[in-house]
């Protein structure tokens, strides 16, 4: 009889050992899905991140926008606004100036737009807004050119009868010689956004739109 109750007993103890042993095995295994789950797609989401981050670094126009476009903006903004005020200064005299052909005020408008444009495509990058600037850039280079051609025959006029009206003449000899230096050093500028916005738009011209699909695991095991 004793031994047979210890028997019982220790049949028993196995029973409830294994049972034990089998809901810990499950409830580790239900612990390591649910974290593989929640993981998986905390790493899809980093992934796609790091898709987009290197998407937008390949993209043309996100190019253009790394060169700082802005920055070049805000410098030919300030010149195009300095230019406007020495036309404001020069529109009373009677002296030959730029201002005879109003240069200093189409000029500067022009300078105020190709600044403008050139902040908002930096903030707002798009196709649309690339042209537009390349397009107010260009356009801005011939004006130069123009303003470039008369103000050099100014300067000449102003040297050849400094000695008559030296004061009049010197003063405005000044004037002249440093909107033509500022004239030069946008139109420096002006090249070098002319030409990554022409690349810019080239080469979105050119992109290959690379597209990846993900299979679904259950999916392809119902097919097979």
């Amino acid at each position: 009889m004793l031994e047979e109750y210890v028997q019982d007993r220790f049949n028993k103890f196995l029973l409830s050992f294994s049972c034990s042993t089998t809901q810990l095995c499950s409830s580790l295994a239900m612990e390591e899905t649910e974290s593989t789950m929640v993981e998986k797609p905390t790493g899809e989401s980093e992934n796609q991140k790091l898709d987009e981050t290197l998407l937008l670094s390949s993209k043309p126009l996100h190019r253009f926008v790394q060169k700082q476009p802005r920055s070049f903006g805000i410098v030919i903004l300030m010149f195009g606004c300095a230019e406007i005020v020495m036309g404001c200064a020069m529109a009373g005299t009677t002296m030959e100036t730029s201002f005879k052909m109003y240069i200093p005020f189409w000029q500067g408008t022009l300078f105020i737009t190709c600044g403008a444009l050139s902040i908002y495509t930096e903030l707002h990058p798009s196709k649309k807004m690339v042209t537009v600037s390349l397009a107010m850039y260009v356009v801005s280079l011939l004006g130069i050119i123009i303003t470039i051609v008369r103000r050099i025959s100014l300067i000449g006029f102003y040297t050849w009868h400094l000695r008559i009206y030296f004061h009049s003449a010197m003063l405005f000899l000044w004037v002249e010689g440093i909107l033509f230096a500022s004239s030069l050093l946008v139109s420096a500028f002006l090249i070098f956004l002319s030409a990554i916005a022409g690349y810019a738009l080239r080469s979105t011209r050119k992109q290959i739109t690379v597209q990846r699909f993900v299979i679904d695991p259950q999916s392809e095991e119902n097919t097979n």
